[in-house]
Parts: structure tokens; sequence; C-alpha cells
């Protein structure tokens, strides 16, 4: 059937009448309000329902929440800000050495000093309604609760920054809904405290980002930046800063290093992360297409930073030592604030050990800028001079027990080396050599570890400078290093010297005048100058024992202590402790600790300055004369140098009055150093390596090296002659003996009393020995000259000292000066017996030796062939005899026979004759009658005397 337009009309208009009829609109109303009543119903129930749940759901809330407490601004400011940031050290003049090392490495940034990619990117990323949510998303949070009741997994989350910043600053990573709640509460009541700015640049401080280069563990973006790309925060492009967006979700699953620092070989989940964050930032409009896709064709991998050293690798010694002491002085302060004195520290290892666990962990945590004393450049030198060096010595082998296995292995042991650069008047560690290899050796054996025996450096410490100080020598004292006066003692040499002053015997480092020096004032305690000037490790033993002034310490003394005590003397007596901790900081430039010197008073600057002129000729004429020549520079130094038993350790140690240098060299389990190494002996090896450091040193700093003035003499200090016997005020006699000697005093101790130690007279010489003659010995077989005397023997303990001739220098001054032994010969009264076995052979009359011991010489007579008239041809003393033998006679055809005189004059009966030449043997053998002797002819000249042979002690010629 065909329709047309009028059937269409037709059909709504029928419909219509339908629609509009009485039944039909019945019909309609009573539907409608049934529907009207039926929604209304549910209305209400949905609403009861809504209502319960919503009154049960808020009640549940309520109670994961009832614990947590009502968080003030405050409270909040320094929880969120608490986190933990990497400590940066510093070498002096705040040139930046590196940071500390930390189990997470942090540097804090503002955020105006961020990419602007970065924030874009962490927002489209982490957040996109950042700007726009008072701390959460409540769709957000609702849709997380149906992941988590329908047990399902998605890509988005339902935190926002703030809820991250609230989870990891205040909260916890616990999964539970308490945790949950507490963190929605707190994330609105963050909000209404902090600008949304300061909450983003909080988070960007706050999140990992996995490892850096070198393999460390970082945190916030600045510390990102560099450690994964080499470049500021502000610097990264968007690719770059991309990438580090996109690590917090997963930052040890997308970064790029391992824990070595070396690129992973599968960095897929990274770069698949990129494309995510390049993807929502796309979709925000945060970035165009074009921007995009440059983004993903940059080359991301070749942009990575190159592996770099941490600071413990560059500078071991100095990093480990730098937070060591930071960490004590923290320790310090915290146990102040809790209300503990420093000493309540120092007697309880334990609350001690406590202290300095939490201030070693605060220490790397907070982000203090850490400032040192070390001067970069001379420290650097240093190094490289310390590692290149050509004459430490030959490598040992020795023995070591494994303790993991048992096993003993063979360890090779090098010549170790420490060395200290002091400034005097502060205490300042300019500069220290720590040892040759870190990696081999990790013992810093300049600073803290390893203390040994600082040898003869410990004479001036604990011997001269206090024995100058209680009044006891001065520098021109005299002091008798003779055999016998000390039974420990013994001089480098095995020799003894004299009657020699403390000047001298500090220039050339004897032993036996230290030692004895000592002794006059060990019931001082001389040791607690040693306590004053900074020695740590001293036990009561050491306040005892007589080898302490030898460097016979029972713990030894680190290189930076018996350089610091030095510096005592260049400061006129004052003490300031070494340090090496300038300053330390908070992040924001809060001082939290700046050092400042004290001084303390040990001696007085009269000896002081004393003990340091004295050390002048330990370079000027002793020890380390070699010095001076070695410098590149003059300065006035003054100095001393050490070797320690056995020649296990050697020290030198010198200041001027800038600065003061101590330099150690030994193997790490003592051993014998090699006397000689490539020519060199162990003391010069140690001294030129000394002077190479002092003048790279002088290169760098010379205005501090080499101070433009001396030491200034101080008032209270005399110029005095003195007698070189005694030390006393020169009589007449020691003037006219040449013994006059010239020095400085402190004047409080200059001598008052003359010399009376030195007489005239006759003496005679036997053997090693010399002794007095009497009133009528002849003249012939004595010499006269000045003699010490008995009672200065005495008064020094002296009478009983085997060989009393060694109490006399070498020198061309002493060779008319003896000292007679004291009824060591006696005159017997009797008349001598005749000589016996005389006999000529090979141009020498000879005879033995008298049994009488009061036999002074021998006279010799001759007579010529043919003749009975003998006649004195020469004498001989006892002496002479012992040296020469006998008495040289010509071949001339003669006669001789000898007699014996003694200590008064008496002479004995003719010897045998003995023949020489031709002679007639039918003339008379015997000769006429002598007794009493004829009238003795013209005495012919003695002949000509030998020199004395070596060994004879520098004696004078008989």
């Amino acid at each position: 059937m065909k329709i047309n337009k009028s059937m269409i009309k037709e059909y709504f208009l029928t419909a219509k009448d339908a629609l509009l009829s009485k039944k039909t609109a019945t019909f309609f109303s009573i539907s409608y309000k049934v529907i009207w009543n039926l929604f209304l119903v549910f209305i209400v129930i949905g609403l009861i329902g809504v209502s319960f749940a919503g009154g049960a759901g808020a009640g549940y809330f309520a109670s994961l929440v009832k614990d947590e407490p009502v968080r003030s601004y405050e409270s909040m400011k320094k929880d969120i800000y608490n986190y933990e940031e990497t400590t940066e050290l510093y070498f002096a003049s705040n040139v930046y050495l590196g940071k500390s090392r930390s189990d997470l490495d942090r540097e804090e940034i503002p955020l105006k000093d961020i990419s602007p990619y970065v924030i874009d990117a962490v927002i489209a990323t982490e957040d996109q309604y950042f700007y726009e949510h008072n701390g959460v998303v409540p769709k957000a949070i609702l849709r997380a609760l149906l992941q988590e009741v329908l047990n399902t997994q998605t890509q988005t989350g339902g935190s926002t920054l703030t809820q991250q910043l609230i989870k990891n600053q205040i909260l916890s990573s616990e999964v539970s809904f308490e945790r949950k709640a507490k963190e929605i509460l707190l994330a609105l009541r963050l909000e209404q405290f902090f600008e949304k700015e300061e909450i983003l640049e909080t988070y960007l401080n706050m999140a990992t980002f996995g490892r850096n280069s070198s393999g460390a563990n970082i945190a916030g973006v600045q510390t990102a930046a560099k450690g994964i790309f080499g470049v500021e925060a502000k610097d990264l492009n968007l690719a770059q800063a991309a990438f580090i967006a996109g690590l917090p979700q997963s930052p040890f699953g997308y970064t790029p290093f391992k824990n070595d620092g070396t690129i992973k070989e599968n960095l897929e989940p990274g770069m698949n992360r990129l494309k995510t964050v390049l993807n929502r930032m796309l979709s925000a409009g945060k970035i165009t297409k074009e921007q995009y896709d440059e983004a993903i064709s940059f080359d991301l991998k070749a942009s990575f930073a190159p592996p770099k050293e941490s600071p413990i690798e560059n500078y071991p010694w100095l990093t480990e030592e730098i937070e060591v002491r930071a960490a004590e002085i923290i320790a310090y302060q915290l146990a102040e604030k809790d209300g503990y004195e420093r000493e309540d520290l120092d007697k309880d290892k334990e609350l001690k050990k406590s202290y300095n666990t939490l201030a070693d962990l605060t220490m790397r945590q907070k982000g203090y800028k850490i400032h040192s004393t070390i001067d970069k450049e001379i420290y650097d030198v240093h190094q490289k001079i310390a590692k290149e060096y050509q004459y430490y010595g030959s490598d040992k082998v020795i023995e070591k027990k494994n303790e993991e296995t048992g096993e003993v292995e063979k360890v090779v042991q090098p010549v170790e080396v420490g060395a200290v650069l002091i400034e005097n008047k502060t205490g300042r560690i300019i500069s220290f050599v720590g040892g040759r290899d870190h990696k081999r050796e990790a013992v810093n054996h300049a600073l803290t570890d390893g203390p040994r025996s600082n040898g003869s450096t410990m004479k001036p410490l604990v011997a001269y400078a206090p024995a100058m100080e209680l009044g006891a020598v001065q520098p021109g004292t005299v002091v008798a290093d003779v055999k016998g006066v000390n039974i420990w003692a013994k001089n480098f040499s095995n020799r003894h010297y004299g009657l020699v002053t403390i000047r001298e015997s500090l220039a050339k480092s004897h032993n036996v005048p230290a030692a004895l020096t000592y002794m006059k004032i060990i019931n001082q305690r001389p040791a607690t100058y040693l306590e004053k000037m900074g020695f740590t490790s001293l036990t009561p033993v050491d306040y005892e024992i007589p080898s302490l002034s030898l460097g016979g310490i029972t713990n030894g003394v680190t290189v930076e202590e018996n350089t610091n005590a030095y510096a005592t003397f260049a400061n006129g007596g004052k003490f300031v402790d070494a340090y090496l901790i300038e300053k330390i900081e908070t992040k924001d430039g809060e001082v939290l600790y700046q050092h400042a010197s004290e001084e303390v008073e040990v001696f007085s600057p009269q000896t002081a300055y004393l003990t340091i002129d004295i050390m002048r000729d330990v370079l000027s004429s002793g020890t380390a004369a070699g010095v001076r020549s070695r410098l590149k520079f003059s300065s006035d130094f003054a100095g001393k140098t050490g070797t320690s038993q056995d020649y296990k350790d050697a020290w030198f140690v010198a200041s001027n009055p800038n600065i003061s240098f101590g330099l150690w060299l030994g193997y790490d389990k003592p051993m014998s150093l090699e006397r000689s190494y490539k020519g060199y002996s162990y003391s010069q090896r140690n001294q030129m390596l000394w002077a190479q450091l002092m003048n790279a040193a002088y290169d760098i700093r010379p205005e501090l090296i080499k101070p433009a003035t001396n030491f200034k003499m101080p008032g209270g200090i005399v110029s005095r002659s003195y007698c070189k016997i005694s030390g006393l005020l020169p009589s007449a006699l020691c003037q006219e003996a040449g013994l006059v000697g010239t020095d400085l005093f402190n004047a409080k101790f200059v001598p008052k009393k003359v010399d009376d130690t030195l007489e005239k007279g006759k003496y005679i010489v036997i053997g090693d020995k010399v002794y007095r003659a009497l009133p009528n010995s002849p003249a012939e077989f004595t010499q006269e000259g000045v003699m010490i005397k008995k009672s200065f023997l005495e008064e020094n303990n002296l009478a009983n000292v085997q060989d009393l001739m060694e109490l006399i220098p070498k020198g061309a001054i002493w060779e008319n000066i003896v000292v007679p032994e004291e009824d060591m010969i006696k005159e017997n009264g009797a008349v001598p017996t005749p000589v016996d076995k005389v006999s000529i052979g090979s141009g020498k009359l000879a005879w033995a030796r008298h049994s009488h011991n009061d036999i002074i010489g021998y006279r010799i007579y001759r007579a010529d062939n043919f003749s009975t008239n003998f006649v004195k041809v020469g004498s001989i003393t006892v002496d002479q005899l012992i040296k020469n033998g006998g008495f040289p006679v010509n071949s001339t055809v003669a006669a001789y026979y000898v007699t014996a005189v003694d200590l008064a004059g008496r002479e004995s009966a003719p010897s045998k004759h003995v023949l020489m030449g031709d002679w007639q043997k039918e003339k008379p053998a015997d000769p006429p009658p002598t007794d009493p002797p004829p009238i003795e002819p013209p005495v012919v000249p003695d002949p000509p005397e030998p020199p004395p042979g070596e060994g004879d002690g520098g004696k004078k010629k008989k």
C-alpha cells in the first residue's frame, strides 16, 4: 500500500485524540504518582545508606588517626626539611675538596635553580592536579581504595606530591590503612601551612634518584643532575629532565648505573620510563610535538657523566682525618648540650663511643660545610714528592699470619714516611704526608696512627729545655762524657768525648750528656713538660725511666705531636695545639664551630730562645749540617735529628719563626733502616726528603715558609765567658791555658763562682795515665803543664773513672791539660834494682820494663870503642819505652848499659853491658866501678820522639 501525506496526517490526529482521552489521562496520572513515590522511597533509602556508610567511614577514619597529634607549623616544618644532606669538605681558603663519605649523597637546591623541564615533568608524571588540589585527590584515593579491595594493579597511584612528602619525611613507607589515613590528614594540614612552591622544592630535594656515575646512592634533583649527567639542575635539557623525573617511581630499577659506577647493559626500563614521562608532558600540554620528537631522538646514553673519583679516592688520608676530627668536635658539642663536660667523655669510653657514633652520623647527614686548614697546593705537591722519592731504602719481606686462614704469608714492607708542616703561632696544620700509598697501607703515619720512638729528638724536649728552665744547666754548662759515669747510656759512635758543653752535646747528638742532664732533674718529673706540649700517650712509667731522655717512651709519639712540641720553642715557650678543622658551618651558613687557638705556657721565653739557639748549631755544624746546602732559600732554622734504637726510626724536626716541619722514616713493623742506600746514609736520606718537601712549600708560599725576620732574643739573656773545664767564670789560669769559652745564659742562672779546678805542676805520663811528680822527681822524666785538681773530680763524682784522661777532649787547646791519677803510683823508698834483659837489635837498644811501680824513666850510658868512660847519652820515660820499645842507637862500635830511675830520683846500678860493633874481646868485659857514678859529661840531647800513634786519644806529646 502506498502511503501518502493524507494518511500520515490522519494517523497523527487519531493518536492525538487517544492521548487526550480521559481514560488515557487517568492512566498516566496514576502511573506518574506511583513512579514518583517509588523514586522518593529509593532516594530516602539511598540517602540513609549513604549517611550510614559515610558515618561508618568517617568513624573508621577517625579511629585510624585518633593517635596522631595535631602538628604545629614549626613541627611540620622541622620534619619535612629534616632530610639527609651530604656534608661538604674544604681545603683552606674555602677551596672545595669534595663530599664526605655517606650512604646517600644529597645536595639541597632552591626551586629557582631547577630547570622548568624538571618541574613540568614531575608534575605531569607524579601529580597532574598538583596546583588544583588541597593535598589529596578524592577520586584518586577512591580509585586506589577500589584497587586495594578488588586486588587489582594499575600504573596510576593515589598519592599526591604532598602525600609522598608526608610519607617520606614524617611517617614511613608502611603499607596500612592507618598510615594512609594519617598521610591524608597530614597532607591536608601541610597544604594549609606551606605554599605549593615550598612543597615542590622540598619534594625535589628529598626524592631519591638511584645511583650516580661513581655508584653512590643519590637523592635530590641537583645531585641527580650532577651525578647522572654532569650538569647543574638548571642546565638539564628536556630529555635529561624527563629521565630524572621518571626515576623516583623505581630509583634503582630505572637508574643507568651499577653500584660500581659502570653503566648497565640493559637500559630499556629507564628509557621506557622516559617515553612515558614525555607522553604525559605532551598530553598535559607542557611540550609541543616537535619538542617531544627532539627529546625522543636525543642520545641520552652519550650524555651520561663519566666515572668520577670521590674525595676518599683522591685524598684518602685527608678525607678520613677531616671526618674523624670533625666528628670528635661534634661529639663534644652534642655531649655538652646533654649536660656533659669534655672530661666526662674522656674518662668514660662507652659514653664517648656512643657520642662519637651519633656525631659521625650527624656529620655525614646534616649537609655541613667543614673547612680544614690544609693548603691544597702544598698538600698536592707533597704527596707527589713523597710518592716519587727514590731514596727511601730497600723493601723488606716479613712473615705475617693471616687471621682468617691461619696461614703464614710473606708480606712486602717498604720504608714508610710521615711528615707534618705546622704554623707555629696558630697551630694550623698546613700540610702532611700520611704515607707513600694509601691503597697498600691505610695507616696515617703523620697524624694519628703508629706512634714511634722519637729518638734523639726527645733530648731538647725533656732533657735540655726542662733542665735550663729549672736552672740545672745552661748552653755553656760542661758535662763529663766519660766511660763509667753512666752505666746505661752509650753514644752513637761508642766513643766518649770528655768535657763537653750542652751546646756541643746537642749539636753532635751525644747520648751520655743528655742522659746525665736528665738525671739531674728526673726527680722534678720533667715528663710533665711533655704533657703541656701535647703528648697524649705518656704512661706512669715514662715519668720514672731514665731512657725517656733518649726517646725511650713506652707508647711512642706521632709525627704531629713531636713537631707540634718543637713549635713551642719557636713560639717563645708557649704551646699552641695543632689543629686541622678551621670551621664547621650548617648548609645555611650558620657557624657551629670556629677554632680558637689557645696558648699554654711551658717554658720561659729565655729557655725557649736558648734551646732554639743551641739547635741552630745542629744545622750549622752538627748532625744536620748538610740541610742548609739543600735548601733553595735561607732561613733561621733550628732543629734536631733523631735515631731510635737499632736504626728503626729516623727523624728530623726543624723550626723557623713561622713554621715547624717534622719528618719520620721507618718500616711499619719496626726494623732497622739500611745504614747506606744508593750512597746515602739513612739520616741523609731523611734530610734530603725533608729539604725537597720544604723547597716545594717555599715555591708555593714563600712568604709563609721564609719569614722576613729571624728569631728575636728576649730580654733576660746575657753573653758570658766561662771556663771550659767547669762552666764557671774563667780564672786567670783558665785564661792562660786558653780554655775560655763564651755563650748565652739566662741572666737568672749565670755562673757566679770563679773556676778553681786548675793548677800548674809537673807530671809524669805512663801509658795512658798521668801521675803527679814529686818535688825531687828528675826533670828529664817529667812535664810541666796545667792539671785538673782532685777536688774537681770529687765534686763531680769522677774520682773513680777508669781513665781520667778521657775527660780531655781532642783539640789543640787541650794539649797541655792533664788529669793526674791520685794515689795510683807511690814512691817505695828503695833504690831500684838493675834493669834486666838489655839487648841490641835492629838499631835499637831494648830492655824489659822494670818491675817496681815507682820507676818513671831510664837513663842510657855509652862508652865508645876501647873506652871505659861511659857517659849518659839519653833518657827515656816509661811511656816512651812502652810506645817505642827501646832507645835508638847507631852502628858505632860501643858498649851500652841502662839504669832505672824512680819517682824520688834514685837510680839503679848499671845493667849488664851490651856490645855493639867490633869490640875487642880481650878488653875487660866489665867497666870500672860506677857506684857512685862518675861525674856525668854534658847531656846529649834526646833523640827525636816519633809522633803519637792512632788510639792515643789525642793526648799531648809526652
